[in-house]
């Protein structure tokens, strides 16, 4: 039996930002139980439900000292079984006492600071040595270099590897280097070019990516661009040095959570060889509870996203006027930026038989704007993998990608003359293009409707679940540790 940790700021369904929640919450569970032993090691927010915190077990507190910052700090183990995966909550009030998982970017450097160090002395005193440390993002990225430097003569740690996995390099903990080393206790000369010293302050990340064993991203065409200036966030130099210990495996999503046929949001159950038959029906439902005109014939695109500037919506803003013509309705679904919520609540004051914003997020209404849209628009500037993509097929309803990072991956592209693909796509960053494949797609909707219908089979026929991706990185495991 092989023993792998799991270190993650967020996981579903305790705490959830994003996407990366959703991983650390589904992957665990598909990794073989008979070769295996997985475990999951989160903070103990007190954002996390009292239906799973009420049920904690505490198991053991010490006390650690953390660099110069504290002599002597309060470490508090949990413990839950869910699903069969035994997770570790790390408990200490002062910095996980919080309506939410992260707050200031100085205040979020000191909490994972201590979760990253805490991580690793919490292990002696639970009994699990781990083969393999898989870090999860930027809040993980000090446990690779605590690893290997302060505990590096610790007998108990002497065959653990460790694997830092990027979800989304834009975010890297960055701080000054005079707060790290009063936080970490790392000497001097740890915080220089070549360890974790990133444009005159330091990288957290950057630790990770120096310091762990392999790298993984959650595509490859992420893990190709990320090489490159334009997508390297300033860490390209490192990443190309480091490319053959550098990977790309695409996340999956739960077949489960995810599956119209057993849909609990949703009026009507349908699957790849039925939905003629009903998803016209789960869209009149989406129209009807949104407050726009009943009407099969409408092109419903969705948009479910935070509303940020990677995510395209500057794109979205230049053509708007266009994409909502009189035969189209456009469903916003989340939250963000102020220009990006108001954009969209204007739109559906002026087109309110057009546009419907929700300036919100419900996961039930996701599931059926999922359900009811006939394609999901997604125009990011980057997206290193993306799961809505892969949901929106899930549901048939064919996405609208630009081409880069997992979107490149996972939708290929409709061919007309050969009635294949699963779904539009555009390749530059330009508001025009986007429009020309928005409308591309109108036509094969509304003028070659047995195409568009093969192009959702298609796309409902794919397999996204997390069986191909978890045994990519079951083999991962395995050879890591040799």
């Amino acid at each position: 039996m092989k023993n792998i940790l799991f270190v993650a700021s967020e996981c579903v369904p305790f705490i959830k930002t994003g996407g990366l929640a959703d991983v650390v919450g589904s992957l665990p569970k598909n990794i073989d139980k008979k070769h295996f032993d997985v475990r999951v090691i989160l903070p103990n927010y007190s954002a996390i439900p009292w239906e799973f915190r009420g049920q904690f077990k505490y198991v053991n507190h010490f006390y650690m000292e953390m660099g110069r910052r504290f002599d002597s700090v309060y470490v508090g183990i949990m413990e839950y079984n869910y699903d069969g995966i035994t997770y570790y909550f790390v408990d200490n009030e002062f910095y996980f006492n919080s309506e939410k998982p992260y707050g200031s970017p100085r205040w979020d450097v000191e909490k994972f600071t201590y979760f990253s160090k805490a991580v690793l002395a919490i292990l002696p005193v639970i009994g699990f040595r781990p083969d393999v440390i898989h870090c999860h993002d930027w809040q993980t990225g000090l446990v690779p270099v605590f690893l290997k430097t302060l505990y590096a003569g610790n007998e108990f740690y002497s065959r653990t590897k460790s694997i830092m996995t990027i979800h989304n390099l834009k975010y890297q903990g960055v701080w000054n280097i005079d707060t790290f080393k009063y936080l970490t206790g790392l000497p001097a000369d740890m915080f220089s070019p070549d360890k974790l010293e990133f444009k005159k302050d330091a990288s957290m990340l950057k630790g990770g990516l120096v310091y762990a064993d392999y790298i993984t991203t959650v595509s490859q065409t992420y893990a190709n661009e990320i090489q490159t200036e334009y997508y390297g966030e300033g860490l390209n130099g490192l990443l190309s040095a480091r490319h053959m210990d550098l990977r790309g495996i695409i996340n999956g999503i739960d077949y489960n959570c995810y599956n119209p046929a057993t849909e609990i949001n949703i009026g009507y159950k349908y699957n790849a060889d039925n939905f003629r038959d009903y998803k016209y029906k789960v869209k009149a439902d989406l129209q009807r509870e949104l407050g726009l005109p009943v009407d099969s014939g409408k092109f419903v695109i969705g948009l479910i996203s935070r509303l940020t500037d990677q995510k395209g919506l500057d794109l979205i803003r230049c053509v708007i006027e266009q994409i909502t013509d009189d035969n189209t309705q456009f469903v916003i679904l989340g939250t963000g930026d102020d220009r990006y919520e108001n954009m969209f609540k204007h739109y559906q004051w002026i087109k309110p038989m057009q546009v419907s914003a929700n300036i919100y997020f419900s996961e039930a209404l996701a599931h059926r704007i999922y359900a009811g849209s006939d394609a999901m628009l997604m125009p990011s500037m980057f997206e290193p993998c993306g799961l809505t993509q892969l949901i929106s097929m899930r549901y048939g309803s064919v996405p609208i990608v630009r081409e880069t990072g997992g979107l490149k991956d996972t939708v290929e592209p409709f061919n007309k003359f050969e009635n294949t693909g699963t779904g539009f796509s555009f390749t530059n960053y330009n508001a025009h293009e986007m429009l020309n494949i928005i409308n591309f797609a109108k036509d094969i909707f509304f003028n070659h409707r047995e195409q568009w219908n093969n192009i959702v089979e298609r796309g409902m026929k794919k397999d996204f679940s997390w069986k191909n991706s978890a045994g990519q990185y079951m083999g991962m495991y395995d050879w890591l540790i040799g």
